[in-house]
């Protein structure tokens, strides 16, 4: 980490003394900030990667610190600043909607345990949305002595429900906030995925989904042949699992990723399909890799976060328990980093929960009506002055204020005109 540290100031020392721009004379005097510039996307004026030193502990900043990678892209100082809560890590300077629609300011942050963001040594104690909450919240200190403009936050998947958490712990940082196919899990395996899972589809295409799954277990041992040289060829590993009860958590994952995904009911092969046909579908729609040992690894933190504290979901198992030998007894959908022993606590997704239903103000939740998460979203409430979008025939990776209609997109705009003082165009 420190040598990435040193050549961002080798390449950021220089603009110190020779031509500097007024906002790299802002940047360099802001605290702990770190840049270097990138080219700028289409309608910004200029744009930095940015490593902005956080304390392990807000709470106690003697503990440590580490660096968290942002990108950012300058319009104006006079313009709003979105400020992107990552979930995961932050690969590039993306642009995002909210972004493009208020003619705004972009952070886009990184989430803390990803990728760049990695303290080290990681102790895991400080993985919490409390502590991840603060980053965001310092960052908003830092820039927002720069944009004192409005400030929107915005995020999407696990990024969109850090949005909320973020709005809980900070209410006064942002103005609005968007989260979009935000899930709110306030159980170790939330029950409202099932009840989705029990109802979405006709009855016919249920029927076909579970006909997949049990066709692939009843030809558990020629997929496994066929599986093990698919995961030499990608140089996939399976040690945290074993490829058997990786294969077994795909087939009963694929319910739940068919409808997140927005795969539909006519493409599902037939059910006498030769079964490289169905394995190769499996791997379309799950793809045993997302559960190797890599992708685990990828995911730890994510995991970890879910296990702890965000909740997450789980398998019903009953229907195929008698071709079951791998999965635990009660399959759940979180690998734990190192398989360590750790406890679930819902005090505070359910303080969040009960919190959004009178204080929730000016939230613009965004979900695809047949995205498995949406089962798990914020439910609406009459009490509070926020928007709720579920976009028909929207999956997770669609549901986008590009996909609403018009009907739709204008009230989402009067909205945020009302809320933010400002005339969209």
């Amino acid at each position: 980490m420190m040598n990435r540290i040193f050549i961002f100031l080798l390449v950021s020392l220089p603009g110190i003394f020779f031509g500097q721009t007024a906002l790299e004379k802002a940047l360099y005097n802001l605290p702990d900030v770190i840049f270097k510039e990138l080219p700028a996307p289409e309608g910004f004026a200029a744009a930095y990667e940015l490593m902005v030193k956080q304390p392990l502990d807000h709470d106690h900043p003697e503990k440590g610190s580490f660096y968290q990678q942002v990108y950012f892209s300058h319009r104006g100082f006079d313009r709003p600043m979105v400020i992107v809560t990552e979930g995961y890590q932050a690969a590039g300077n993306r642009i995002y909607e909210a972004t493009e629609l208020l003619d705004a300011n972009q952070l886009r942050v990184e989430h803390r345990f990803f990728a760049e963001s990695t303290p080290e040594p990681k102790d895991w104690n400080y993985l919490n949305m409390r502590q991840a909450c603060g980053d965001y919240h310092r960052i908003k200190e830092i820039f927002g002595q720069l944009y004192k403009n409005k400030w929107v936050s915005t995020g999407i998947s696990k990024g969109g429900m850090t949005t909320i958490y973020y709005r809980y712990f900070y209410p006064d940082d942002v103005t609005v906030s968007i989260p979009y196919v935000a899930p709110l899990d306030t159980t170790f395996e939330d029950p409202r995925i099932y009840t989705f899972l029990h109802n979405q589809g006709s009855e016919k295409c249920r029927a076909d989904i579970k006909a997949i799954q049990m066709r692939l277990l009843e030809e558990k041992p020629e997929a496994l042949k066929r599986l093990s040289w698919y995961a030499k060829g990608k140089g996939l590993t399976f040690d945290y699992l074993g490829l058997e009860q990786a294969f077994e958590y795909a087939v009963l994952e694929y319910p739940f990723s068919f409808w997140q995904v927005g795969f539909t009911c006519d493409k599902i092969p037939d059910i006498k399909a030769p079964v490289d046909t169905i394995l190769n579908y499996l791997n379309e729609v799950v793809d045993i890799s997302f559960f190797s040992d890599q992708e685990i690894e990828n995911y730890a933190s994510h995991y970890y976060q879910a296990a702890t504290e965000t909740g997450y979901y789980g398998y019903e198992t009953e229907p195929f328990k008698e071709f079951l030998k791998a999965v635990p007894e009660h399959p759940h959908a979180a690998f734990v980093p190192g398989k360590m022993k750790v406890a679930y606590n819902p005090t505070l997704s359910n303080k969040v929960y009960n919190w959004l239903k009178t204080n929730g103000n000016q939230f613009i939740y965004i979900y695809g009506a047949t995205d498995t998460w949406t089962s798990a979203g914020v439910p609406p409430s009459d009490k509070v002055d926020a928007l709720w979008f579920h976009l028909a025939g929207r999956n997770h990776f669609d549901a986008r204020i590009k996909n609403f209609t018009p009907e739709e997109r204008k009230k989402m705009v009067d909205a945020l005109e009302k809320w933010l003082d400002l005339e969209i165009e």
